[in-house]
Parts: structure tokens; C-alpha cells; sequence
């Protein structure tokens, strides 16, 4: 039997701790949120997660880590991060935990369905049943029509549609610069056009509201980290369908600090989004593997 990677483990490792943590980011959030404006909150996960990439980024890139290759593309490409983290926020502030990460958790069928025609990616039919499957499961959760359904859930479907150009664009701008630089730049770019707005919505802080933000702000950018450290150590064909494990410590932390569990519709549309998800990650991963096989290259080269 053959022995496991030890990058390959490594890579998982790290992968299943990042979204361990990141849901943390999240509880921190909604907390918050009885208080603080979604906007407010933007600006805090933006600014701090800047300050504590800061000293990782500087002695590494100079300020060269201002000026990334494609600059306006990048520009851009922040300005979608930060639309969908302030949509998802909002959410947040009348969804559950579950609820608003398993509608943003859409993003990779929408991805499949869009990317055809924006970067040129074959779209096969199997795909296009998987991703509209999926886009059933969000209906699940939503249930437009029904007696239960919140407006708020078409501001966490919006977030998947917004981050979905966020990884077009990734992907456009993939090789151009270091990742590392490409995480600082968007959370300056988070930054600079939160902080004209939050004088606006500020609300005076005490020591355990700054702690509150700078809590946000650490683990997005730990979080981030391992996730970039990971995929140094291990084949995304590997690792991209661990994702959804960010569903499952996402509903139990929701259970721990606010005792919130799915509802039978709600849980029946995560397991269609995630079965659809994980379908298209594989599928996609093993027609690469067939390709790079094919051209004489080792997958995940």
C-alpha cells in the first residue's frame, strides 16, 4: 500500500483548520451585528485584516505590493470581494449562520455556468445539470413564496453571484502576481473605500468592540493564510471539494452561540448545494487530470 503524501496530508490539515476558524469570523460578525452596521462591520474586517497582513507583505514585496500587474483589473477584482462580504454581513444579520453560508456556497455553479462564456471553459451537459440542481437546493432553503421566507436570503444568493465574478477574475488574473500579494491587495482595496463611508455609520467603541474587530480581521487574514499555504502543499483537485467542510463547523458553531439548527428543508437544500458542488469540483478535477495526462504533464503540476 502506498504511503500518503506528506504534502498532500499536510495540505488537508491545513484546509480543515482554515474552515474551522473562519466560521469564527463569522459568529464574531453576527454578534456584532446587534450593535454594528453592516457597513461598520466591513470597514472593521477590511482594515484590520490589512493591518495584520501589513508586516508579512512589506519586508517580503516593498511597496512594489501597491502596485500588483493589471492594476484596475485588481482593483476591480477587491471591489467584488468587499460587495460580497458587506451582502453576506448583511445577511447575516437576519439568517443563520447555516442558512447564509450554504446560499453563498452556491458560487461554484454559478462559476460553472458562467465561466463558458467569460473565460472560454468547455461546459459539458453533466455540469449544467449538476449546477441547476444546485441552484434547486438554494430554492430549498430560500422557499420563495412560502410562509418562512426572509428577504435577507436574496441578499446571501446576491453574495454568491458577486463573488462568482470575484473568482472569474481570480482566475483571469492567475500567475500575474503573487498570492500573497493579491490577499493584501484586496483587503487595501476593503480598506480605502470602506473608510470614507464608516464615519457614517460609526458607533462609539469600547475596548471589547475593538477587540471584537480585530478578531474579524486576524482571522480572515489566518485563515486566508492557511488556505494559501495549504494549496502549496497539496493538489487543489484535492483540496477544493473540502470546502464545504466549512458548512459543517459553520452549523455547529450557529448551534453553540446561538442555538440555531436547520430545519429539514433547510438541511435538505445544504446536501443538494454541497452534493452538486462536490460533483462539479470532481468532474472537473478528473477531466484536467484526463488532459494533463494526455499532454505527457502530471496532474496538478
Amino acid at each position: 500500500m502506498a504511503r500518503p503524501d506528506k504534502g498532500a496530508l499536510l495540505g488537508i490539515g491545513l484546509v480543515l483548520l482554515a474552515f474551522t476558524i473562519l466560521p469564527v469570523l463569522d459568529g464574531i460578525a453576527k454578534l456584532m451585528g446587534e450593535r454594528f452596521h453592516p457597513l461598520h462591520l466591513t470597514w472593521g474586517r477590511y482594515a484590520f485584516n490589512m493591518l495584520v497582513l501589513i508586516p508579512i507583505v512589506l519586508p517580503r514585496f516593498g511597496w512594489r505590493v501597491l502596485t500588483p500587474p493589471r492594476f484596475w483589473l485588481q482593483v476591480v477584482r477587491g471591489a467584488c470581494l468587499l460587495a460580497a462580504t458587506l451582502l453576506f454581513f448583511t445577511a447575516l444579520m437576519h439568517l443563520t449562520m447555516a442558512e447564509t453560508l450554504a446560499l453563498a456556497f452556491v458560487y461554484p455553479l454559478i462559476v460553472t455556468l458562467i465561466a463558458p462564456a467569460l473565460l472560454g471553459e468547455q461546459l459539458s451537459g453533466a455540469k449544467i445539470l449538476a449546477a441547476l440542481i444546485g441552484l434547486g437546493g438554494a430554492l430549498l432553503i430560500i422557499r420563495p413564496g412560502a410562509a418562512v421566507f426572509q428577504p435577507a436570503s436574496l441578499l446571501a444568493f446576491s453574495t454568491a453571484f458577486v463573488f462568482s465574478v470575484y473568482i472569474i477574475l481570480t482566475r483571469k488574473l492567475a500567475g500575474l502576481a503573487p498570492h500573497l500579494q493579491s490577499l493584501f491587495f484586496c483587503a487595501l482595496v476593503g480598506a480605502v473605500l470602506m473608510t470614507p463611508i464608516a464615519p457614517f455609520v460609526w458607533q462609539p467603541l469600547g475596548w471589547l468592540d475593538w477587540l471584537g474587530f480585530a478578531a474579524i480581521g486576524t482571522i480572515a487574514a489566518v485563515g486566508h493564510l492557511l488556505l494559501l499555504r495549504a494549496y502549496e502543499q497539496a493538489p487543489a483537485s484535492v483540496l477544493a471539494p473540502l470546502g464545504y467542510f466549512e458548512i459543517v463547523s459553520t452549523v455547529a458553531l450557529g448551534w453553540l452561540l446561538f442555538g440555531d439548527l436547520p430545519d429539514a428543508w433547510t438541511w435538505a437544500g445544504i446536501l443538494v448545494i454541497v452534493g452538486s458542488g462536490v460533483f462539479v469540483t470532481l468532474w472537473t478535477s478528473e477531466r484536467a487530470s484526463r488532459v494533463a495526462t494526455q499532454a505527457g504533464q502530471p496532474a496538478g503540476s
